[in-house]
């Protein structure tokens, strides 16, 4: 690698460094992913060892652990100076990486593992590294941070939310400081002038969304006719202040999470458009659509949230609208809004989808399992929802930009990314972000014991089950954490527990501000915490006194998650780092996904032989289902990238393709 390999802005990249669009844009295409595969591997296999690497890294290690706080500070200049010159060379990053684990010992106390050193070089060569959880991704990511850094990138570092942002930053500042690197944190709520700041740190910790809404919000400042920018710069006319550097590079935590889970969602950069009028549309709509009966007039698909009016319910609208105003002539706008109203009534429901709090309809994000600060549904389903709940509806939106994650993150320069689970989607990561994934080994050897799986006919029999479990894992002491799919499912088992007399903890949505608090306890002895996959993800479990004697932390997952690698992260939670630890999978007949992807004949039959049904069998029944869930989401995906392009093409923000 050379200096041409390091985007900064500046004279060779532009104020705004960012990939071609034409460039940027994904595959989509297996067989050209396919041969970019073959091609990855053979310039992987032609690059230096990983012993060769890691013995650099050892040396410069040594070296620099000799040095005192003045050579230290001077080495760190030296060693920026040659990165800048010469590029991210093999040596370059070798010392980079020693020198930043020498920080990391001095500031926090933290030695560096060889399989971080391994993660890190991965991310930083634009590739995605699958490290299992509890293997220190925070500090591998902060190795990599620190080297492009190092070298004049801006860099930023992607986190799962604003906690762990402001966690992580507030944790490495100190490291970063030392090597003469500034930090920042952008998160919601913050003034401009402070989000402009922290982006213009050296490394800057921020969320995909509030990242991509940053971009959105700068390329709706930007001018796209050059020379009319040129000519504003001659003449001295002030420009707008934009709030990103560009998209020099970025390092994922979590890549599958928002790669993957969160790209079947468009980003809208919306504005306030709406009138008593549309309100009053949205309304009458809801209240047609309550007289409307299912599987006679409409259809629903729960596992892709649609709704399908039948012929029946197509003349029984035509006939309510005949009365009324001009702006229900229209049939197609008509069925729509109907369609959207059905969807709110009878798909999203209270305590899985979405929170009431203080008055407003708050998301509730169906990967994470937390509160979506900001976000809302469009085509008049927020509006709808409010509604249904009794609620002031606000005004509905119009869109002013939007983009996918699967146009956005193609157009850095340099990107890269870290999680626990990855290999399941390593070819869709392949084909449309070009990211080639990479295995690194375990530290210590894996000791978790993974337990049969049961079913059970419905989740009453369920909750009594795992509540009985509970007790007589508490009994002897074990820590418990169960995994719940949803607010509603949390607080069921919880009542359950009380009426045992079993103290626990709940983490959902409605307390996800004291998500640290609870999983710093959830490890200790006797413990119990039921939690919704809130508590999947970027914090750690460490396990109490005597505990690890005990068995460690045990897992009762009763979530039938929409994608296997969900699975394999609440099963990450326990057996980290070598510890010991065990899991088991409990389901309902009537799960939620049972419930939107299997017939009612099928559900019945389940219900009736729960009892009998072998591990095997459970766990084969749970996972082509998600199979299948899975396969549509894909599907979900592609087409989404596809109407993005198309619109991209329309609106202005985007203009047309270069």
């Amino acid at each position: 690698m050379g200096t041409a390999d390091l985007p900064v802005p500046g004279l060779l990249w532009g104020e705004y460094p960012e990939r071609h669009r034409s460039a940027a844009e994904p595959r989509g295409n297996s067989l050209s992913a396919g041969l970019r595969a073959v091609t990855d591997r053979v310039a992987s296999l032609a690059t230096r060892s990983r012993s060769h690497m890691l013995g650099q890294f050892a040396t410069q290690r040594r070296s620099f652990r000799q040095l005192k706080e003045t050579q230290f500070s001077a080495a760190a200049r030296d060693l920026r100076l040659a990165l800048q010159t010469e590029g991210l060379r093999d040596i370059h990053i070798a010392s980079a990486f020693a020198l930043a684990s020498v920080a990391c010992e001095h500031e926090l106390q933290v030695r560096i593992f060889d399989t971080q050193v391994i993660a890190a070089d991965i991310v930083l060569r634009n590739r995605l590294a699958e490290m299992v959880t509890g293997e220190g991704k925070t500090y591998a990511l902060a190795l990599a941070a620190a080297a492009a850094a190092l070298a004049g990138i801006p860099v930023h570092v992607i986190t799962a939310n604003d906690y762990l942002v402001a966690r992580d930053a507030d944790l490495l500042r100190p490291v970063y400081a030392l090597l003469g690197l500034t930090t920042g944190a952008a998160i919601q709520g913050q003034p401009e002038s402070e989000r402009r700041a922290s982006y213009a740190c050296d490394i800057a910790y921020c969320t995909a969304k509030e990242l991509v809404f940053d971009y959105l919000r700068d390329g709706c400042v930007r001018n796209r006719d050059l020379l009319r920018e040129r000519v504003d710069r001659l003449t001295g006319e002030p420009c707008a202040p934009l709030l990103l550097r560009g998209l020099c590079m970025a390092l994922i935590d979590e890549a599958d999470s928002i790669l993957i889970d969160e790209a079947r969602v468009p980003f809208i950069l919306a504005r306030a458009a709406g009138n008593e009028q549309e309100t009053g549309y949205l309304s009458h709509s809801l209240d047609m659509a309550r007289g409307l009966q299912s599987d006679i007039d409409f259809t629903l698909d729960a596992a892709a949230s649609a709704v399908q009016l039948t012929a029946k319910g197509r003349r029984r609208i035509e006939e309510s609208v005949q009365r009324l105003g001009p702006v229900w002539r229209n049939r197609m706008h008509r069925e729509e809004a109907i369609g959207t109203a059905l969807a709110a009534l009878h798909l999203y429901r209270r305590d899985r989808q979405y929170l009431v709090r203080d008055g407003k309809v708050l998301i509730i994000d169906d990967t994470t399992g937390r509160i979506a600060p900001g976000r809302a549904w469009s085509r008049g389903l927020h509006q709808l929802i409010e509604i249904k709940e009794g609620l002031t509806p606000t005004a509905p939106q119009v869109t002013a930009a939007q983009i996918t994650y699967q146009r956005f993150f193609p157009r850095y320069l340099r990107l890269g990314g870290l999680s626990g689970t990855l290999s399941e989607s390593a070819s869709e990561l392949l084909a449309h972000y070009d990211l080639a994934v990479r295995r690194v080994p375990l530290r210590l050897p894996d000791r978790r014991r993974v337990l049969p799986a049961r079913l059970f006919a419905d989740r009453k029999a369920l909750w009594g089950a795992v509540a009985d479990r509970v007790v007589e894992l508490a009994q002897v002491g074990r820590p418990v954490l169960v995994g719940t799919d949803s607010v509603a499912d949390s607080e069921a088992l919880s009542q359950h527990l009380k009426v045992r007399g079993i103290a626990h903890a709940v983490l959902n949505a409605r307390n996800d501000s004291a998500e640290a608090e609870i999983v710093a306890r959830a490890g200790r002895r006797a413990a119990v915490t039921v939690a919704t996959n809130i508590a999947g993800r970027g914090t750690d479990i460490p396990l109490g006194a005597g505990v690890a004697e005990l068995g460690g932390l045990h897992i009762i997952s009763c979530q039938l998650n929409t994608a296997r690698r969900i699975d394999r992260q609440l099963a990450g939670r326990c057996a980290r780092q070598g510890d010991p630890g065990s899991c088991e999978k409990w389901l309902a007949a009537d799960a939620p996904l049972f419930r939107a992807v299997l017939p009612h004949g099928v559900r019945r039959v389940l219900a009736r032989s729960a009892a009998g049904l072998p591990s095997p069998i459970v766990s084969t029944l749970a996972a082509s289902v998600q199979w299948l869930v899975e396969r549509r989401h894909v599907c979900e995906r592609r087409r989404l990238l596809e109407r993005d392009r198309a619109l991209d093409r329309r609106m202005s923000f985007g203009g047309p393709l270069e």
